[in-house]
């Protein structure tokens, strides 16, 4: 038979196990990784609901497009419904592939679009690069689908790139002036108007660019979507 004694010996060593444990347990999860917060989905990328009687506008483009997305969709409320692809438009290549998808088969009245970062954008980090020749043929098809919506284009130049395009020794870019220059005579050709972001942005490039990097502050993406939305509108009342 288990004696009184005995049983107080035994609870009391369980009680100093369970309290080391406890003590224990806190120091465990303080040294143990924090999880990584899962990122806010971005609202640019969100789809919208049609306003009846609206015309329908498309953004297709890299994420320079993300970035002016919202301030566009903002000064064209009650004008426009802008919609755009529900991510990173890339390149000409990637994006002969998700063109169809883009498109759907609704109807647009303005599609304003642009591709050239990521063509430009050389390797290793440029997976999707494009020599000069290639980026013709693959805008010029590009452009021939769009067309076909009947909807009317608008080509936004390709945004600069600092410090000559040389950002770091894995992040190159081939020369913009060229990419640009290649897409001009393509729209010229094809009747498609062109909104010059690249020149409504250099003058700035020092005060609202981002350091080592080919994206903008949020006062950048408000002045190019200025030049997005003013040159939309001009369409839509035509």
């Amino acid at each position: 038979m288990t004696t009184p004694s005995f049983l107080s010996r035994r609870a009391f060593i369980l009680a100093a196990l369970l309290c080391a444990s406890a003590a224990i347990a806190p120091l465990r999860a303080a040294g143990a990784p924090t999880p990584k917060a899962t990122p806010a989905p971005n609202p640019a990328l969100a789809p919208i609901v049609d306003v009846p009687g609206l015309p329908r506008v498309l953004l297709i483009g890299d994420s320079i497009s993300i970035g002016y997305t919202l301030p566009v969709r903002a000064a064209l409320k009650g004008k426009a419904n802008v919609h755009r692809p529900p991510g990173n438009c890339s390149s000409t290549g990637y994006s002969l592939t998700k063109i169809d998808e883009w498109l759907g088969t609704g109807k647009w009245d303005v599609i304003h679009f642009n591709f050239g970062l990521h063509d430009a954008k050389l390797p290793p980090e440029g997976v999707r690069h494009a020599a000069p020749a290639d980026y013709e043929k693959n805008l010029r098809q590009l452009v021939q689908r769009m067309k076909a919506t009947g909807a009317k284009l608008i080509w936004a130049t390709t945004t600069p790139v600092p410090m000559g395009g040389n950002l770091a020794p894995n992040r190159r870019f081939g020369d913009i002036a060229t990419y640009n220059a290649i897409a001009a005579k393509v729209m010229a050709e094809n009747g498609v108007a062109i909104n010059d972001l690249n020149a409504a942005i250099a003058p700035h490039v020092e005060k609202v660019g981002r350091p080592t990097d080919v994206h903008f502050t949020e006062e950048g993406y408000a002045l190019l979507a200025q030049g997005v939305a003013r040159e939309v509108s001009a369409r839509l009342r035509k």
